[in-house]
């Protein structure tokens, strides 16, 4: 029902009408919904002749809306016969609204009769009940076996490209066995007697070393560059440079 407020329309109220209130079969509510505009569903018929003088109800539903779809043996069709088990109210006060297309909320009446409306036992129903049961508990994704390739569709690789450079830079990695720290720091001192600055790329195909511990040792000995002209090269800390040639410290 709409949370907007606004008047509601109480004629129901004023004609005293009584409704029932009556649960029923979820199949039973699916195949009402297949009835064409206002089409007749069924006919309730109402006994005075019942147990302990209580009258008898019963629901019979139009024979063309017993076809259940969905399943696919066609010989299982929805029961048409549906006994009413009435109760009462218990001291409630229970209403039914409408609500139309314009959020026009309207009274329909008031609750004066509860029902339960089941399907009566028969080898029909226990037939359509298995049935049910046995699709509830289908698995959703079933294996099925080819009888030819699949051409038309997206074809599996043995690898993607990413992943086989992945795996090449791993192997390469691992080829790197770390050398003792003081030869690293002789190969570092030596090429920076050559040149000032190196990007991270150029000093581990000098050393030979895996780039994290080669950081770990540049990180004593050098500075990062994270701007200027050099940005994202290394030099030496000033109290170990030395540099041959006419290539000098900025400082």
């Amino acid at each position: 029902m709409s949370e907007k407020a606004g008047e509601v329309d109480l004629t129901g109220a004023k004609l005293n009408t009584g409704v029932w209130l009556v649960k029923v079969p979820k199949y039973l509510s699916h195949q009402w919904e297949k009835a064409t505009g206002r089409g007749e569903v069924g006919k309730l018929r109402i006994s005075k002749k019942g147990n302990q003088g209580k009258p008898e109800v019963s629901f019979t539903l139009n024979e063309e809306l017993t076809v259940i779809e969905g399943i696919e043996d066609k010989t299982v069709s929805a029961p048409r016969e549906h006994p009413l088990t009435m109760q009462t109210v218990g001291g409630q006060t229970l209403a039914v609204f409408t609500e139309t297309s314009s959020d026009k909320i309207a009274l329909e009446g008031v609750v004066v009769q509860r029902a339960d409306c089941r399907p009566a036992v028969s080898e029909g129903y226990m037939k359509l009940k298995r049935l049910q049961i046995e699709e509830s508990t289908k698995p959703i994704r079933l294996s099925q076996q080819l009888t030819k390739a699949v051409t038309n569709n997206y074809k599996p690789v043995a690898n993607h490209a990413y992943n086989m450079e992945y795996e090449r830079k791993k192997k390469e990695e691992g080829k790197r066995a770390r050398a003792d720290k003081q030869q690293v720091l002789d190969m570092l001192f030596s090429a920076f007697e050559k040149h000032q600055y190196y990007n991270i790329k150029d000093l581990v195909d000098i050393t030979k070393q895996p780039v994290i511990y080669l950081k770990e040792i540049l990180r004593d000995i050098g500075i990062y560059n994270v701007k200027g002209t050099h940005k994202n090269t290394w030099e030496l800390k000033p109290e170990y440079r030395h540099y041959q040639g006419e290539e000098k410290s900025d400082e």
